[in-house]
């Protein structure tokens, strides 16, 4: 059962890993949250001696939970509206209608 619960948990960090990384936003939470409730059941599971791998995960995903709620809610998506382009769109636009007028 421990070593079950240690593969699962060990693909769930490394999923957490590789959603954490993509731009996912929350939906890498999912994973996180998985894997910190495999890796808290493998810890209850495994002895004394045998709970350095899951105290490595657990600081793993702890670390891929702080970095995707940082990067959620911390880093701000801003569109910045280009006056340079929105320029040359209505240059380009007046030139158009003055070269059909032109054709009439």
């Amino acid at each position: 059962m421990r070593k079950t619960l240690l593969i699962l948990s060990f693909i769930f960090v490394v999923l957490s890993v590789i959603f954490s990384i993509l731009p996912l936003d929350t939906l890498a939470l999912l994973p996180i949250g998985i894997a910190l409730v495999l890796i808290f059941l493998t810890f209850k599971k495994s002895d004394t001696n045998q709970r350095k791998l899951t105290k490595w995960l657990f600081a793993i995903a702890y670390i891929c939970a702080i970095f995707v709620l940082g990067k959620t809610y911390l880093i701000k998506d801003e569109v910045e509206k280009d006056q340079q382009f929105e320029q040359k769109k209505i240059n380009e636009n007046k030139e158009a209608i003055k070269d059909l007028e032109g054709l009439e």
